[in-house]
């Protein structure tokens, strides 16, 4: 099994759940239901969001599961290609998390942003660190990004300015999907975790870092990341990677019991950004690959961050998103930002082309991938314009 998706076609703009293959293709689940081929999993694909199978829970996601895989194996019926299709927001969402699981994500940014103390705050090491977004700036992939406005830092004895961020950057993440969860103050182990994962899809959560650096303390992020965060198309199901879990990195000190998970705890998906600039599509240049990561090397796993996120008895729904932070890796290139790809804009990167970017500017395009084996999460794209 590779992914659902919601999309539409020239023909008909009804909304409906389709299905891609390991070879590129879609089924759509609609048409593929009508005749009864889907049996008792028909009901849960006929809305035109994926938030009733998301209800239906575990159980009915393997069964469903099991009846798309065998009548896409038949080949009996007709495939779309999904290039001319019209692609939806996948699911409704409902609450947004965004951790800040990358150890070096977070320690590159304390390096940054606090160069005489210690990169790591106390409690990093101890618990995934994370915030509430904006559930209704969330996107699906294709849709323009505005460059936000908002405060920036005054200079010594002046008013903060307000205007267009001029530090615009992107983040690579990829978020995990939820059905509904237990009761309210009934907290989900790391070992039940994923029975209320349903899947992964990839994000890229914009940042607005001069925004970001006046407003985030004592609080954290509020205005400079709340504007827009797309997501991918595709949802891979979490039980399409059974057989692409990893060993994490360790953690020391050893997490607290209720945190503690069993190895091997990560996801072996490999990450990539692309960046084609105004001029480049004027020249119809490709995009250019500009930091290149994996999954695997995430601190805090998925199945903490649920852990940690139920820990007080808060609860889950059907549609909640819950995005990983940036994933960087160690190596240079390997960075999930251009906050750290540039080291705040001091070490600017140089194009194929001969231009030179610290963060986005307008007319550029990030285009992030993802893929674990044969399994193809798709892109997240996105254009900036003012």
């Amino acid at each position: 099994m590779t992914a659902y998706g919601v999309f539409s076609t020239p023909q008909d703009d009804m909304p409906r759940i389709g299905f891609l293959d390991d070879d590129g293709w879609v089924l759509d689940l609609r048409s593929a239901g009508a005749d009864g081929a889907l049996g008792d999993a028909n009901d849960l694909v006929q809305a035109p969001s994926l938030n009733p199978l998301l209800a239906a829970g575990h159980d009915a996601w393997s069964d469903v599961a099991a009846a798309v895989e065998a009548v896409a194996a038949r080949r009996d019926r007709a495939l779309l290609d999904p290039a001319a299709l019209t692609m939806h927001l996948p699911f409704v969402v409902g609450d947004y998390v965004d951790f800040y699981s990358s150890i070096e994500h977070a320690t590159n940014l304390g390096l940054i942003l606090r160069p005489d103390g210690e990169p790591l705050l106390d409690n990093w090491r101890h618990m995934p660190v994370g915030y509430h977004g904006r559930a209704g700036t969330v996107v699906v992939s294709g849709t323009p990004v505005r460059r936000p406005w908002g405060q920036t830092r005054p200079t010594e004895g002046d008013s903060p300015n307000f205007g267009p961020t001029r530090m615009l950057d992107f983040e690579l993440e990829v978020a995990f999907v939820t059905g509904d969860g237990p009761p309210l103050a009934t907290p989900i182990p790391t070992v039940a975790a994923e029975r209320h994962i349903f899947g992964l899809v990839l994000v890229n959560d914009w940042s607005a870092r001069d925004l970001q650096s006046w407003e985030y303390q004592p609080l954290g992020p509020f205005l400079a990341k709340s504007f827009q965060t797309s997501v991918a198309p595709w949802v891979v199901p979490v039980s399409a990677l059974i057989d692409h879990r990893v060993a994490g990195p360790m953690q020391t000190p050893l997490p607290l019991p209720h945190l503690r998970s069993p190895e091997p705890r990560n996801l072996d998906v490999h990450l990539e950004v692309h960046l084609r600039t105004a001029r480049m599509v004027e020249a119809g240049e490709p995009h250019a690959p500009i930091a290149s990561t994996n999954l695997s090397g995430m601190y805090w796993s998925l199945a903490q961050q649920l852990a940690h996120l139920t820990s007080n008895g808060a609860t889950v729904r059907a549609g909640d998103l819950c995005a990983s932070g940036t994933v960087s890796g160690s190596t240079p290139g390997s960075e999930g930002s251009l906050m750290e790809r540039t080291w705040r804009g001091t070490r600017p990167i140089t194009l194929p082309n001969g231009e030179i970017r610290r963060f986005l500017e307008d007319g550029d395009e990030v285009r992030m991938t993802g893929r674990s084996g044969v399994i193809d999460f798709g892109s997240v794209v996105g254009r900036v314009w003012e």
